[in-house]
């Protein structure tokens, strides 16, 4: 099997005149979880589609598991399992039923599969209930269910969040780290939760208005954002300047909420060098603390005020798959 097992090259979908997506460069590492995330309309349910074959590409190429989905579909979907959108079932029959239905299709031991899929998503209890009984997240459990009765080396989820409760998005979450750490599984998820996401993915791809914006490990991401000290203190102007004259300090600046943020590595011993020069010079101290943005920040920093003329391919260079989960 090649290390990147989801690859696409200058891929694009046009509807008339609009491109849902944009000549996309994906590269996604064998087993490991990798998020596709943008806001909603961004083209992350029509890669989705194309990927899975559901929908033709207007030009460039898509690649599973080493084989065009162009050109070989059948080979390139070989043990790949996917949801696209809300998944449909048979509302008069029990989940079990639906399942059963299922596997019938993919024959090569999927029926024995009933069992353990529906417990691996925790739906063994409620199985044999009619699927119009169930809520919709668990009618998204029983849709990864379904992806799971082929086996696959490659799980493709558009949105697979949507309707669960806290806990529940807890649950999901480990099923899903379970999935690639403990199974060798590729998981592709499509989302605009960016908190989920930095949880539970290992790399991500940004995409507004069908371009990439950015590519590469989580780790990577955040780190190319804003780092630093974060200082609540009760007089910011001369904390600013003290702060300004320490070594290793870039700058200074004020945040809304009257903080400021000083530009450096958020070290421990950079953050004690910082106490130790305000209490000395008389600067009352509530906090000081290493600051470094989080997904959702890096994210409303890269997409502000983005237009499809101003996005392209990103600085980071696609995943390296020899990298791992930061």
């Amino acid at each position: 099997m090649p290390s990147v097992i989801i690859e696409t090259q200058a891929l694009t979908k046009r509807f008339g005149d609009r491109a849902a997506i944009d000549a996309i460069d994906l590269r996604v590492p064998a087993g490991t979880c990798f998020g596709f995330l943008g806001p909603n309309g961004a083209g992350k349910t029509t890669l989705i589609r194309v990927l899975l074959g559901l929908a033709g590409a207007s030009s460039g190429q898509a690649f599973v598991r080493g084989k065009s989905v162009m050109t070989d579909r059948r080979a390139a979907l070989d043990r790949v399992g996917g949801i696209v959108e809300e998944p449909r079932f048979y509302p008069y029959m029990t989940g079990r039923q639906n399942l059963a239905a299922w596997a019938a299709l993919l024959g090569s031991g999927a029926t024995e599969r009933i069992g353990t899929v529906l417990s691996r998503v925790q739906l063994e209890t409620r199985g044999d209930e009619k699927v119009s009984k169930y809520s919709l997240g668990m009618r998204q459990r029983l849709g990864v269910a379904r992806a799971l009765l082929a086996d696959p080396e490659v799980l493709i989820l558009d949105e697979p969040s949507n309707g669960l409760d806290p806990a529940g998005i807890v649950e999901f979450r480990q099923m899903l780290r379970g999935m690639v750490e403990q199974e060798g599984r590729t998981v592709f998820i499509s989302s605009h939760l960016l908190d989920e996401i930095q949880r539970t993915c290992d790399y991500v791809a940004i995409v507004n208005h069908g371009r990439v914006i950015q590519q590469g490990s989580v780790r990577e991401l955040i780190e190319g954002g804003e780092r630093g000290i974060a200082v609540d203190s009760d007089d910011p102007a001369r904390a600013a300047t003290i702060m300004g004259s320490i070594g290793g300090i870039a700058s200074v600046r004020q945040r809304p909420d009257g903080t400021l943020l000083a530009i450096a590595s958020p070290t421990r011993e950079l953050a004690i060098v910082v106490t130790r020069a305000l209490v000395e010079a008389g600067v009352g101290v509530a906090s000081v603390t290493p600051s470094e943005q989080s997904l959702e920040g890096r994210y409303l920093e890269l997409t502000a005020g983005a237009t499809p003329s101003s996005l392209g391919a990103g600085a980071l260079a696609p995943p390296d798959p020899s990298a791992r989960r930061g």
